[in-house]
């Protein structure tokens, strides 16, 4: 079972440079390239993409106002995001050299990059602002947490899952008590892969 599940895992490794590949190629086909961290349209991909831009008089004049009337709900729920972030940064700050855990970059998971698209007006802007923001932070708290379920209690669950996080393929297998008392502090402390190479 054991072989079939590095497998499996290969494959989605092949799949994740697969991703790679094509998102290289969409770059090229929307003429940008990233450099030191930031996006650069070309000029003219840049006039192309205002031509796409929908002024926010007509922006609010075609939303439905329910969403309107709904907006402010939605970031309503920042305040709990940005105290989730603080708390998890400081978590791992604290506890993850205790536990000898690598830290996880918070800058790879919160990416702030959609305010270059011309085509999006201020509201969209903002609007995807968050979004990228929060969803980012889950990210990083999902990340966050892997590496401490990897520490605390590395286990496969017997009942299905809808998705798993990046560490999970090292968890024993459910009902392992052998490899469990056998290996634990080695799987407590293997990280290898998170090294750079």
């Amino acid at each position: 079972m054991i072989d079939q599940l590095d497998a499996v895992f290969a494959k989605f490794r092949e799949a994740e440079v697969n991703l790679l590949r094509e998102l290289q190629r969409k770059r090229q086909e929307f003429y940008y390239e990233v450099r030191k961290g930031k996006v650069h349209f070309t000029e003219a991909a840049k006039a192309h993409q205002k031509d796409f831009l929908k002024r926010l008089a007509r922006f609010l004049r075609d939303s439905n106002l329910l969403v309107l009337l709904t907006t402010p709900i939605i970031w309503f729920c920042a305040f709990p995001v940005v105290f989730l972030d603080l708390i998890i940064t400081i978590y791992q700050m604290i506890c993850f050299p205790v536990y000898g855990i690598p830290k996880v970059r918070r800058s790879d998971f919160i990416l702030l990059d959609r305010h270059r698209l011309a085509y999006l007006n201020l509201i969209e802007k903002m609007n995807c602002l968050y979004c990228a923001y929060a969803n980012g932070v889950f990210a990083f708290v999902t990340e966050v947490a892997a590496r401490t379920e990897q520490y605390w209690c590395p286990i496969k669950h017997a009942l299905r899952m809808k998705g798993v996080h990046s560490r999970y393929q090292y968890f024993f297998d459910y009902g392992d008590a052998e490899g469990y008392r056998r290996q634990i502090e080695q799987v407590r402390r293997d990280f290898a892969d998170l090294e750079p190479k």
